[in-house]
């Protein structure tokens, strides 16, 4: 057996400081991304540009397109959803997309053809979803500027 590759012993390491590095009473954890998160309008923004770099080298260990666009995509939730105050901060303790990433790309690693699977049916539900979105949107849009019409009209 070969000795993992020191890039993703590298990733492990940073994914680990960024989302469990810090006990909390009761078994819990929490990482640097969260507290770094809790800086307005910098942590978070400092805590994506870390998360980039572990996508960036899951790309130079060879992970497909579908996993790549996953782990930017729970980069990408994070990072939103991280912007609320306080609410933000709570979910990025708990989401932890960083090791998320990692297992994905462990996953890949071991399992080239299944992670790809899992990641595009992955992509193709949150396809599903936006588009569900915007439909909705557009059907909303569509009632309300027919009521306002009927409103004006009289």
């Amino acid at each position: 057996m070969t000795a993992p590759d020191p890039r993703l012993r590298q990733v492990q390491k940073l994914a680990y400081l960024l989302d469990s590095s810090i006990p909390l009473p009761g078994g819990a954890s929490v990482g640097w991304d969260a507290i770094i998160g809790l800086v307005p309008g910098l942590g978070d923004g400092a805590g994506a540009v870390l998360s980039t770099f572990i996508v960036m080298q899951a790309a130079r260990l060879g992970a497909p397109g579908s996993v790549l666009l996953r782990m930017v995509g729970n980069v990408g939730i994070e990072a939103l959803v991280g912007a609320v105050p306080f609410l933000g901060d709570l979910f990025d303790a708990a989401f932890k997309a960083n090791v998320r990433n990692v297992r994905l790309l462990e996953q890949h690693l071991a399992a080239p053809g299944a992670a790809r699977r899992a990641s595009f049916g992955w992509l193709v539900g949150i396809a599903a979803l936006l588009v569900g979105v915007l439909v909705l949107g557009a059907v909303l849009a569509v009632v309300l500027l027919a009521a306002l019409w009927r409103a004006v009209r009289g």
